[in-house]
């Protein structure tokens, strides 16, 4: 397993930094949206875990049953503060690696090229904001000040929603159909006697007695089960397209200019 594969295990242990020190535990961890690689930390300290830092973890590495990072206790808890619910934003995001000194680049979407040096960079250095503002365009703020706000990214997220099984059982019903069945009944018939008979009439004795026998037959229904493939039956896929409205708050800066207007 590779160092960004093995990060996806890393939430809920604890983050270390270089200098040694415990930063704080890990609540979440944050992947870039083009190359879908583990690239930030959320992490919680201060008491009942009340504070959230993000914390880059290009260079960490499993240490035991925590986490090691590039950065030192100090730089995370001087960071500059950051939304950590959601997606985080980009502007955001080029904030902290200049804060943490991450070469980063923004083709595509904004992502690490490298690990933080291991001072702090940028307008946060120490803890300390150098001017009111920073500009996102540069570690230093000139004469110009950059205008930014947040935009929404929406990605979809695959889920088992359920499951679906065939099961085969055994029901019990009657049926009832007519059958033609034939019997055989005994009928009496009496012919006179006449030349053509004649000579059978007076075959035996004059006076005697007899009896004469006809065994009758009939048919009876007869009933045969045998078991008949009837249908194959199969679960099958198909992928539907629903739309869904999403709500969410964005941020934007607006510059106030000297006569009150406004950008």
């Amino acid at each position: 397993m590779n160092v960004m594969s093995e990060a996806y295990t890393w939430q809920n242990r604890e983050l270390l930094g270089s200098d040694g020190e415990k930063i704080g535990t890990i609540k979440e961890i944050y992947e870039d949206i083009e190359s879908g690689k583990p690239e930030w930390a959320l992490v919680s300290s201060g008491l009942f875990g009340t504070r959230s830092h993000f914390v880059p973890l290009a260079g960490a590495e499993a240490s035991g049953e925590g986490v090691s990072v590039n950065v030192t206790k100090d730089q995370v808890k001087n960071a500059p503060g950051v939304d950590g619910e959601g997606a985080l934003a980009e502007a955001d995001e080029q904030q902290l690696f200049e804060y943490y000194g991450v070469p980063y680049t923004e083709r595509g979407s904004t992502t690490a090229q490298g690990a933080p040096t291991p001072e702090p960079q940028g307008a946060y250095a120490g803890g300390e904001q150098e001017g009111a503002g920073h500009d996102t365009s540069g570690p230093t703020t000139d004469d110009a000040m950059t205008r930014s706000e947040e935009e929404l990214r929406v990605g979809t997220a695959q889920r088992e929603r359920g499951r679906a099984r065939l099961r085969k059982y055994i029901v019990t019903e009657e049926v009832q159909t007519t059958v033609p069945v034939q019997r055989e009944e005994v009928r009496v018939e009496r012919e006179p006697i006449d030349e053509t008979n004649v000579d059978s009439a007076l075959t035996g004795p004059e006076i005697s007695e007899e009896e004469h026998e006809v065994v009758l037959h009939e048919e009876e229904p007869v009933v045969e089960k045998r078991t008949v493939p009837k249908e194959r039956v199969r679960l099958s896929k198909e992928t539907v397209t629903d739309e869904r409205e999403i709500s969410e708050e964005i941020r934007k800066e607006q510059i106030e200019g000297p006569e009150g207007s406004t950008r």
